[in-house]
């Protein structure tokens, strides 16, 4: 049997193990149930290889998963979630095969928070990413509004965690600009891994600092700075040694660095540009989020030459006000955009306050072309005490070939 190796660091002192631990060889080094008893004796698993069967490991994954969302929802410091050990408790239901990665955009979302968070010591990466480009890539093609609108409603939810949902817009937005720019499929599948995987080297850190009241202290500064190579190191560790993947990571900061691959160069600037247009998107406590009008405008207005036509690319798939964001309208209703329009600033919408800022009972898509439904500004989330269930919206957006 090929074992799996556990993130032995992670381990609590004197709190029973979940599961069996074997050596690398198979050797039988502690049964489930049995305590790490010392540093000593996890300095022993350590020079032993310490691992685990892969559906126990799987299942462990899944219960630090769990875990994190647990404590996320809870209001918990992301350091704290950060230095929490491995769970000393699986339930059955984490041995359910696959079930995570059948749900939809915050199943996704709580699977590879699980593996940014761990970094280096994620149990088994390369099949988890496997399964969630796979099914990401699945719920963009059927339905890409649907996928925009699950994520920017995410995005203004601080509880959900930022580093994965800004993981996972950003390759969306990347992959729907790609085909505008009829990028080769290799550099298309490159850029999509590369959007998942950028952050990897600071993930919990960049949930911190959404979190933060101040400004970034120097060695967060450093950090960032740093993080895109400690990124890297991190993909050479799991084994992903595709070289355009390593290098659009490597260069998503400084994407006209010379010294980057020929090949990835409008990969890298697309994936630079994107990571720019949702974070001014995404509030932080020292500063309200930008309404994606305006971030679409920063966009463009500070793009030059091959910048511009990615800007416009990124511009007219996303749209002005994309799906998930909010609107006032001419007639001086509130709504939530649900569906891009024929037009990058004309989405559908579905009204969800009156013009006196009274909920209103009846969810109705509506085109904003009209006189009186035409978008007079945007709405930050901030600003919003109301949205739409999403299952409420989906049955609105079925109605709309009807009318």
């Amino acid at each position: 049997m090929k074992y799996v190796p556990i993130p032995v660091a992670l381990l609590e002192i004197g709190k029973p193990l979940p599961v069996d631990v074997w050596s690398a060889s198979g050797q039988l080094l502690l049964r489930k149930g049995q305590p790490i008893t010392s540093e000593e004796h996890r300095d022993k698993l350590h020079a032993h290889q310490a691992s685990s069967t892969p559906a126990d490991a799987l299942a462990w994954q899944r219960s630090y998963e769990r875990m994190v969302h647990a404590m996320l929802s809870a209001g918990a410091d992301v350091q704290a979630i950060g230095k929490a050990p491995m769970p000393s408790e699986i339930r059955a239901t984490d041995y359910v095969e696959g079930e995570q990665l059948n749900g939809g955009w915050l199943d996704l979302q709580e699977v590879l928070r699980g593996i940014l968070y761990q970094g280096g010591l994620a149990i088994s990466p390369l099949e988890r990413l496997a399964g969630i480009e796979k099914k990401a890539l699945e719920l963009l093609a059927a339905d890409a509004d649907d996928s925009l609108f699950c994520l920017f409603q995410a995005l203004a939810d601080s509880a959900q965690g930022y580093s994965a949902t800004h993981a996972l817009l950003c390759a969306v937005v990347c992959h729907m600009t790609s085909f505008k720019l009829a990028m080769p499929e290799p550099q298309r599948e490159a850029l999509f891994s590369a959007a998942l995987l950028m952050n990897i080297g600071m993930a919990r850190d960049q949930d911190s600092l959404a979190r933060q009241n101040t400004a970034p202290s120097a060695w967060q500064r450093t950090l960032i700075q740093e993080h895109p190579q400690k990124s890297v190191e991190i993909l050479q560790g799991f084994g992903i040694d595709n070289p355009e993947v390593q290098d659009i990571v490597r260069w998503h900061h400084a994407p006209d660095a010379p010294e980057g691959l020929p090949s990835t160069a409008m990969a890298r600037r697309v994936l630079a540009m994107a990571d720019s247009f949702i974070a001014k998107m995404a509030g932080r406590k020292t500063r309200a989020s930008l309404p994606p009008v305006k971030a679409v405008r920063s966009m463009v207005m500070g793009a030059e030459g091959v910048g511009q036509g990615i800007a416009s690319a990124m511009a007219q798939a996303a749209g002005f006000y994309p799906p998930g964001t909010y609107v006032k309208l001419a007639n001086g209703e509130t709504a939530l955009a649900v569906q891009r329009g024929a037009r990058a600033n004309t989405p559908w919408v579905i009204p969800i306050l009156d013009k006196d800022g009274v909920a209103l009972g009846k969810q109705v898509c509506k085109e904003t072309t009209s006189p009186a439904t035409t978008i007079a500004s945007a709405v930050t989330p901030e600003d919003m005490k109301v949205t739409l269930s999403i299952d409420k919206v989906r049955k609105a957006r079925a109605r709309i070939h009807s009318l």
